[in-house]
C-alpha cells in the first residue's frame, strides 16, 4: 500500500490523499460504530432517541456513560458496547495517524541511506 523503505519518498499529494482517504475512512467507521450504539441503546435498552445519541456518543469518545440502563439486556449491550467501543476508538485513531507515522519513519530511512552514501 505505501512505498518501502527503498522507494523514494511519496509526493506531498499522495501524502494528502493517504490522509485524506485515511480520514474518510475512519469517519464511516465511526458512524457505522454510532449508529450501532444508537440503535442498541434505543432498541435493546429502551432509551429515548436523543439519549441513545448522546450516550452512545459519550461511550465511543471514552467519556462514558450519562443515561441509566435500567433493563439486564440493556446492560449487557452497555457493557458489550464499551468494550466494543474502545477497541473501535483506539483502532480508528491507529488508522487516521498511520500515513504521517508511515512518512515519518520512511523520511528517517530515507535519510539515513543518505547518511551511508557520503561515507
Amino acid at each position: 500500500m505505501y512505498e518501502n523503505k527503498k522507494q523514494a519518498l511519496a509526493s506531498t499529494r499522495v501524502f494528502y490523499m493517504r490522509l485524506f482517504r485515511n480520514l474518510f475512512v475512519a469517519t464511516l467507521i465511526l458512524t457505522f460504530c454510532l449508529l450501532i450504539g444508537v440503535l442498541g441503546y434505543h432498541y435493546i435498552a429502551q432509551i429515548e432517541w436523543i439519549d441513545a445519541v448522546h450516550n452512545a456518543s459519550m461511550i465511543l469518545s471514552g467519556m462514558g456513560p450519562v443515561a441509566e440502563v435500567k433493563n439486564f439486556w440493556g446492560k449487557i449491550f452497555s457493557s458489550a458496547y464499551a468494550l466494543f467501543s474502545g477497541v473501535a476508538f483506539i483502532t480508528n485513531i491507529g488508522f487516521i495517524i498511520a500515513p504521517a507515522a508511515h512518512r515519518f519513519f520512511h523520511r528517517l530511512h530515507v535519510d539515513e541511506r543518505i547518511d551511508m552514501d557520503e561515507e
